[in-house]
């Protein structure tokens, strides 16, 4: 993957290390390059791009659930820096599923703002892997949740990060109620995603 300059997300099979995911951004400055979801089940040998949603839009997450391997789901971002101004989203974002170990996908929209989307970062509940957690930056962002295993979303607060650096969400591997968002403050919330508190604080915080 030479060309793919930018890896967002690399996901390994639970039960076959030589399958691995790796989520390809792609080039900044313009589009083209090795970019989407490439699959590899040889080590790393050769890849296979199994999600290209577009020649400027990249993949900047991947998720597997432990519990059935076959389930993924995987995040894409249409994004360009220019000299005069950065594109940080498009038609081409938006959240997609497999069900035959990345082999196919579709985009998933049921619940999930309509218009342009950012950078989106992903979870799954390990304890509950019915429960599937979004952030979504962009108009219409913020955190969402999906309990039927990402079919349908809700949002559940407003809440955002710097995408360039942040945008990742993750789940208490106990408690599928228990959240944190990963951002310039780090944020925990303990119902599902509705209410957040700081819980990183430092001298220069």
């Amino acid at each position: 993957l030479r060309t793919s300059q930018h890896v967002g997300s690399i996901a390994i099979h639970p039960e076959d290390h030589r399958t691995v995911f790796v989520a390809a951004v792609g080039r900044l400055w313009g589009p083209g390059g090795e970019r989407g979801l490439f699959k590899t089940t040889d080590g790393g040998e050769t890849w296979t791009n199994v999600l290209n949603p577009g020649p400027s839009t990249g993949v900047t997450d991947v998720v597997i659930d432990r519990t059935n391997p076959d389930i993924m789901y995987a995040s894409s971002l249409q994004r360009e820096r220019r000299a005069y101004s950065y594109v940080g989203g498009g038609p081409n974002s938006g959240i997609h599923k497999s069900t035959d170990g990345g082999d196919t996908w579709r985009r998933i929209t049921v619940g999930l703002p309509d218009g342009d989307m950012g950078r989106i970062g992903l979870d799954i509940s390990r304890s509950q892997p019915r429960t599937v957690y979004a952030i979504i930056e962009g108009s219409g962002g913020g955190s969402f949740r999906s309990d039927d295993y990402g079919e349908v979303w809700e949002r559940t607060s407003s809440v955002s990060s710097i995408p360039w650096y942040f945008g990742q969400i993750r789940v208490d591997p106990n408690d599928p109620d228990v959240v944190y968002h990963l951002g310039v403050q780090l944020q925990r919330s303990e119902d599902g995603g509705r209410n957040w508190e700081r819980v990183a604080r430092g001298p220069h915080v």
